[in-house]
């Protein structure tokens, strides 16, 4: 990629054009929750929302409190919490603060899922229209577009606000071109270096990804460019030295306690070969699109948030159409180096073994050579591919911008940009009803049983699959960000730490005998025999815990399946025996 000539000046009616469209199609997808954000949730991934308003609530909290953001033990009584291993989106937490306090972390989650989405989109533009040749408004426009509303984005916009941040990844590219060509390497690389720790704080496997394709991507281009590679050699090199600087003192904490700290971890503790792509899914329609609207999507995903390809078969073969003409009417060098990339990324994500249409092979693939290297060894093969959406992108852009130098009828290209783009057009999140937090919690009634920084244990016991007590927590949590008044602490909860095989991570603390009690009968109904043994064996977790209080609300809130309310206060009872009646929650008091 190349700026435009220096003099140049380019209308700003289409950058505005281009804002505006992206933020309406961002408001269209998220509309689900904007009609009542207090009281609905993305319907196929409650317990992210979960997860991501906590994280802004306690952000919030470390913020106005002066505590680390990244190191807390609000959460996992009474042992503590690395959020630096996990997705602490600690700059979105920080931004948000004041509308995470004056209107509530769901408030905060839909406000930067929503622009998510836009910034993406019209970023993308920005990078398309200035700094790839030969790119009309018009092409960067259809090819931003389409980087801000992929497949990939749309599904990970299922509560995924790390992964739909993509905005980050044409402003860092932005600066490294700049480097290259003008001599304030210092400024540019110091922007960079800020780029590079807002990414880590908001998506540390993104970051990851993005170092990656740029480093293949520069490869491929430079094979065949040496001479201006090495002109651009000494100003690059330079300001990523400044940027690595910047970068270095930012994140020289977070990357000591991410790697080193306490409750850490070492790789995922998920399935590389479930969390990668299915050869077929790159030909196949997603779900949340006007052709999966109409029953032409394909279960090819590990999980609804990750159809990180799904390109759908129309456009995989244009943009191989659009690969093979553009190397001879553009600048061959780019696009053979955005192919190689794109190749590169496509291949990887189908993860160690080949799987063809929900079948897992015996093929073993490349990525079976890094899965087990470090930093690798925490980044899910299938997400690789979405490296592959802005490449696709480019390609659209500079197909449309050379609709006029293409061999062929131009109708013939128009018909195929809309047979592969209009199936694709997403359509709204799928969103459902939540059970507001109780009064008891909301209203502080809870300080009467509880003390400040006291636990207090929800049934059932919060964590991915019930995420309510953390929940319960976030309120409390975005109150005392903004009067400084008392917040509880909860036991488990939904994060990632240590416990998985072989020193890798987990979903939450290894469960103990209450919280996996408790999970079976709100998921079941069945409440099995209650003898001293088993009370005893209860006691004994919430003496663990140091619990002053429990909590049942007379709504509980499963993500992915009804729960069983009333068996359990059933359970409860003959537990602890017979609660009181406080406000709309039942309660023991310990």
């Amino acid at each position: 990629m190349a700026p435009p000539p220096a003099r140049t000046r380019l209308s700003k009616k289409p950058d505005l054009v281009v804002a505006a469209i992206a933020l309406i199609l961002a408001i269209y997808l998220t509309g689900g929750l904007w009609i009542a954000p207090t009281h609905r949730v993305i319907a196929v991934n409650a317990s992210d929302q979960a997860l991501f308003e906590w994280l802004l609530s306690f952000g919030a909290r470390a913020f106005t409190h002066g505590e680390n953001p990244l190191l807390t033990n609000w959460l996992n009584a009474p042992d503590a919490v690395n959020l630096a291993v996990n997705t602490s989106i600690t700059a979105y937490a920080v931004l948000l603060a004041p509308v995470t306090i004056w209107f509530g972390p769901s408030v905060s989650f839909a406000v930067i899922l929503t622009l998510n989405l836009a910034a993406t989109a019209y970023c993308w533009f920005w990078l398309f229209r200035r700094y790839l040749p030969g790119t009309t408004a018009l092409g960067a426009a259809v090819g931003g577009i389409f980087c801000g509303f992929a497949p990939a984005l749309v599904s990970h916009a299922n509560a995924h606000l790390n992964w739909t941040a993509q905005w980050l990844v044409p402003l860092m590219i932005a600066a490294i071109v700049r480097l290259g060509r003008r001599r304030r390497w210092i400024r540019d690389g110091i922007i960079l270096g800020l780029l590079i720790a807002a990414c880590f704080s908001i998506a540390a496997e993104q970051l990851f990804f993005a170092a990656l394709a740029g480093v293949i991507f520069v490869a491929a281009w430079a094979f065949t460019q040496r001479q201006q590679a090495r002109a651009m050699a000494a100003p690059v090199l330079k300001g990523l030295a400044v940027a690595a600087a910047v970068s270095g003192v930012l994140l020289a904490y977070p990357l000591w306690l991410h790697f080193a700290g306490p409750y850490g971890y070492h790789g995922t503790g998920f399935d590389a070969r479930v969390h990668s792509e299915d050869l077929a899914a790159y030909g196949a329609w997603p779900v949340r699109s006007l052709a999966g609207a109409i029953g032409l999507d394909s279960s090819l995903a590990a999980n609804a948030t990750e159809e990180n390809s799904f390109f759908g078969l129309p456009l995989l073969l244009l943009s191989i159409a659009a690969y093979l003409m553009l190397r001879r009417i553009a600048d061959r060098a780019l696009v053979r180096a955005l192919g190689v990339t794109g190749v590169v990324f496509a291949i990887l994500s189908l993860g160690p073994q080949l799987r063809w249409w929900g079948s897992l092979t015996s093929i073993p693939m490349p990525a079976a050579l890094l899965v087990k290297l470090p930093v690798f060894n925490a980044a899910l093969p299938s997400r690789l591919a979405l490296v592959v959406a802005p490449v696709v992108g480019a390609l659209l852009a500079l197909l449309v911008s050379r609709l006029r130098a293409l061999p062929g009828p131009r109708w013939l290209w128009l018909a195929g940009l809309v047979a592969a783009l209009l199936p694709l057009v997403p359509t709204p999140l799928l969103v459902r009803e939540r059970q507001p937090v109780p009064h008891f919690i909301s209203s502080g009634d809870w300080t009467r049983y509880v003390s400040d920084r006291g636990v207090l244990v929800s049934v059932p016991i919060a964590n991915d699959l019930l995420p309510d007590g953390q929940r319960w927590q976030a309120d409390a949590l975005a109150r005392s960000a903004g009067d400084r008044g008392p917040v509880f602490r909860i036991p488990a909860g939904f994060f990632l730490g240590p416990g998985g095989p072989d020193g890798t991570g987990r979903i939450g603390p290894i469960p103990t005998y209450a919280q996996t009690l408790l999970e079976d009968v709100t998921k079941t109904g069945y409440v099995p025999p209650i003898t001293d043994a088993e009370r005893t064996r209860f006691r004994a977790d919430l003496k663990y815990w140091n619990a002053e209080a429990v909590v049942l609300a007379d709504d509980v809130d499963g993500a992915h399946w009804p729960a069983h309310q009333p068996a359990l206060l059933d359970v409860m009872t003959k537990l602890l025996g017979q609660p009181q009646r406080v406000d709309d929650v039942w309660l023991w008091p310990l």
